[in-house]
């Protein structure tokens, strides 16, 4: 079982609700994400989601697009968001994380990171580990969304993953069919993450009836738990979300709040905003 199955049993158990956060891996500094990570854990973070920076994001709003934008200012790539994983884990083992991002990184450090090796016990290179996946395994990643790796184009990488105990998450939207929800279903695990908004990252005003609506329709196709973010952004949104989602994720507004700060008040100034998003959801 990975970590992220794991976690989400013990608080299903529980009767409670995912806490998960997301930031940009290198922002606000180069070398605060580690720190930033072990503050959320501290505010009642259950999962962690880290954004990998990249030039051409499709999905992500003017304040991840920013924040994206000044971590490959400092030279943060896939390289360096998996050195901080590997910091995070020498204090923590339990908290499961995440990467968050575009299929460019990947590919290109599987390019760059040395040939594909086959798994043990398997002849042929269908369950072969890719430098990536090696790699992010023995850092502690454990899961990935990849916001433009399809489903019908990831049956190999899925694989590759679940070998390593580790969970492929994929992206559900407003519009998404029932035939693609079917789809998805096929090969998610660890949680879904339900795109609460016709659109980008931190746009447009949550509807909680529509939501509310819409997790019926996933769940009739989706076993593993559906969290829901976009738009999700103070205490009484996310109690709200919290009472029809099995997780809570919340990025932009964690952005906002850190991005102006001096260094040594970013990890204070997250703890405390998720200490309060995390005392709503137990409410």
């Amino acid at each position: 079982m990975s970590r992220i199955a794991a976690t989400f049993s013990q608080l299903k158990a529980q009767g409670r609700q995912a806490l998960i956060p997301f930031v940009t891996a290198g922002f606000p500094f180069a070398d605060v994400t580690p720190e930033l990570m072990h503050a959320f854990v501290a505010g009642g973070a259950d999962v962690i989601e880290l954004g990998v920076p990249f030039s051409d994001p499709s999905a992500d709003g003017p304040v991840i697009q920013k924040a994206g934008d000044k971590a490959l200012s400092f030279g943060i790539g896939l390289a360096q968001v998996l050195e901080m994983v590997r910091v995070f884990r020498t204090q923590n083992q339990t908290t499961p994380v995440v990467l968050m991002g575009y299929a460019n990184p990947v590919e290109r450090y599987n390019q760059t990171h040395g040939a594909t090796k086959a798994v043990a016990g398997y002849a042929d290179d269908t369950r072969a580990t890719s430098p990536f996946v090696r790699d992010a395994s023995a850092a502690g990643v454990d899961g990935m969304l990849v916001v433009d790796y399809p489903p019908e184009e990831c049956l190999d990488f899925a694989a590759e993953l679940k070998a390593h105990d580790m969970d492929l998450i994929f992206l559900l939207a407003p519009t998404s069919t029932d035939a693609r929800m079917a789809q998805v279903a096929k090969i998610a695990s660890g949680y879904v993450y339900y795109v609460s908004l016709k659109g980008v990252t931190g746009s447009g005003a949550l509807d909680i009836d529509a939501v509310s609506a819409m997790l019926p329709r996933i769940r009739a196709h989706v076993s593993v738990p559906v969290g829901v973010g976009f738009g999700i952004r103070d205490a009484a949104t996310a109690r709200a979300i919290g009472k029809v989602a099995d997780a809570v994720v919340i990025g932009s507004k964690i952005i906002q709040l850190i991005e102006p700060l001096p260094r040594d008040q970013v990890a204070a100034t997250a703890q405390a905003f998720l200490r309060d998003m995390r005392t709503a959801l137990d409410s």
